[in-house]
């Protein structure tokens, strides 16, 4: 029986967002967010429900740190809400806001557990919406300014933060397809709004530096191994340009001072609104690079698209057999592939390309709907071999070299799953929405011996 091991200071965490678990939206000062608009908008959320009290995470903090403690977790990765903290996105900031995080996080430290904040996981307050949203380069001075405010404020207990959470999804389908908040759909709005992101991004990084001089700052990116669906040359090329563009267009700007070359033709510098002296301002010189994680994507050529000429193979089609992923692996309740060899090819791949940089996997997980039986047990097996499977594709990276030293299982508890509202659990701990009651799942009393074992037998 082989041994899947970690090394002992391998941070073994899990992860929320603000907007999905603590509620009290309108309470002690907080200001409103794209999300709250969005969500109380009809139709835009697959139940009707929204984030009102969602976990009510911000009353029972110390509850769910017992929960982490109980798990054993060394690291909780969370966000901070913007608009509790500076109600107007800028300008004057919330005490009470700065308070609720400040006794997170003392929790935590007494706990045990690294705290590791994430500036931004998606909820832009309502004031600079109104003021253009992140297609507003105005935005990235903004977004500095608060980061320097929360650094300010926290850094004497913070030594590890995230800058952003997932930049390309909240950019695309925030602003190009309008499936999330705030709704929007335009290309050239997408497409400025990244670059004013990355700029937001590079400004934050030096904000927290300023603010605390040895931190160490990534960003928590969306990543997804590239496979071609077939072995033509034009599946081939779209798919490394779709890689480029998914998995490395904030990723090379920070590191690199440059947009990868993923669209077809010149990069619309003037249709991106990017200046003199803007690549330069985006360089971030990471101390790790935060990979979020579920799936693999396959990826068709498109003949005739403008932009990338190519686009992911639609769900349930069977790859061509010589790509040599012609028996696909079991779908969760997002209906994404479960197929553990993309974390290992993502990890290798960034290892490979930029020089064995630190990694750590800030999200990794599944949904599946499975309920408490009459005793109250929550029996979900099919969560433990995900994260099994995973952690040894992790595994089996860093054997190959890869530096990696964190897994952050999303998500430490279920929650409100953006557009989805309520209907998708990825959580370890089983959360009853009408009463809040907890339940640690299966799964998670699975983690937890991981974490006590630093691994587990295959």
């Amino acid at each position: 029986m082989a041994r899947v091991a970690f090394p002992e200071s391998f941070h073994w965490g899990a992860a929320t967002a603000a907007y999905q678990v603590e509620g009290a939206w309108n309470r002690h000062g907080r200001g409103l967010s794209i999300w709250d608009r969005f969500s109380h908008t009809p139709g835009r959320i697959e139940d009707g429900s929204n984030g009102d009290v969602a976990c009510d995470h911000y009353h029972r903090f110390a509850e769910d740190v017992a929960l982490m403690a109980e798990l054993g977790l060394t690291s909780y990765r969370f966000s901070i809400s913007w608009p509790r903290v500076q109600p107007e996105g800028r300008g004057a900031v919330n005490a009470s806001g700065i308070d609720f995080y400040g006794r997170l996080i003392d929790a935590l430290l007494a706990a045990g557990i690294r705290p590791l904040p994430t500036l931004y996981h998606w909820d832009l307050p309502v004031a600079l919406e109104e003021r253009g949203g992140w297609p507003n380069r105005d935005l990235a001075g903004w977004f500095s300014d608060y980061a320097h405010v929360v650094a300010g404020a926290l850094g004497d207990r913070v030594s590890d933060w995230l800058v952003f959470n997932e930049p390309f999804v909240f950019t695309a389908l925030g602003y190009l397809t309008g499936m999330h908040a705030p709704g929007r759909s335009s290309f050239p709005d997408f497409l400025r709004a990244t670059h004013t992101v990355n700029l937001a991004q590079a400004e934050a990084f030096r904000a927290i530096r300023d603010a605390r001089s040895d931190a160490r700052v990534a960003s928590a990116l969306s990543m997804s191994h590239i496979e071609a669906a077939s072995e033509s040359v034009a599946d081939r090329d779209a798919a490394e340009r779709y890689h480029r563009f998914s998995n490395l267009w904030f990723l090379e700007p920070a590191l690199l001072g440059r947009y990868p070359d993923a669209l077809l033709g010149d990069l619309p510098r003037g249709e991106m609104g990017i200046r003199e002296g803007d690549l330069e301002r985006c360089r971030a010189d990471f101390d790790f690079i935060g990979i979020n994680l579920y799936t693999r994507t396959r990826v068709v050529a498109v003949p005739g698209d403008p932009h990338l000429g190519a686009l992911p193979a639609s769900v349930g089609d069977a790859p061509d057999s010589s790509t040599g992923a012609a028996d696909e692996g079991p779908r969760t309740d997002m209906g994404w592939e479960v197929w553990p060899a993309s974390l290992e090819a993502m990890i290798l791949r960034i290892h490979r390309d930029y020089g064995g940089p630190v990694m750590e996997i800030t999200e990794n997980g599944c949904a599946y709907d499975d309920g408490p039986d009459a005793r109250g047990r929550i029996a979900d097996q099919r969560r433990i071999d995900y994260h099994r499977e995973y952690l040894a594709a992790v595994s089996r990276a860093m054997e190959a070299g890869a530096d990696v030293r964190g897994y952050h299982a999303w998500s430490l508890m279920d929650n409100f799953e953006w557009a989805h509202g309520f209907t998708k659990r990825f959580g370890l701990v089983h959360v009853d929405f009408e009463s809040g009651r907890r339940r640690i799942k299966d799964s998670g009393h699975w983690y937890a011996g991981v974490i006590r074992d630093g691994g587990f037998d295959r």
